[in-house]
């Protein structure tokens, strides 16, 4: 699969199921410059929260979690102003 992008998305990764419609929402915020979803690890267990989760702020951004229940992907947000997309996250997403 080669690598390319799709709006701010680079689509260099597989996916999780359920990724996508929060990856447009994210997509749509001006804030936001690039979406990198990174590799994808199985979850022991399969159980607790779903959904995407800030985990922490990054020198260009916020490196998020996704999970489905019995998997978890990270995706790296490239963005300008980093209290703007936590606060826009949290209306958009929650």
């Amino acid at each position: 699969m080669g690598k390319y992008r799709k709006g701010k998305v680079k689509l260099e990764h597989h996916l999780l199921e359920g990724l996508e419609e929060y990856l447009e929402k994210l997509n749509s915020l001006e804030c936001v410059k690039a979406i990198i979803p990174g590799r994808i690890a199985r979850q022991n267990g399969g159980r607790g929260s779903k959904g995407l989760f800030l985990k922490y702020r990054t020198t260009s951004g916020y490196k998020l979690l996704y999970k489905n229940g019995t998997s978890v992907q990270e995706v790296f947000i490239v963005c300008d102003d980093k209290d703007v997309f936590e606060r826009l996250f949290k209306e958009v997403i929650d």
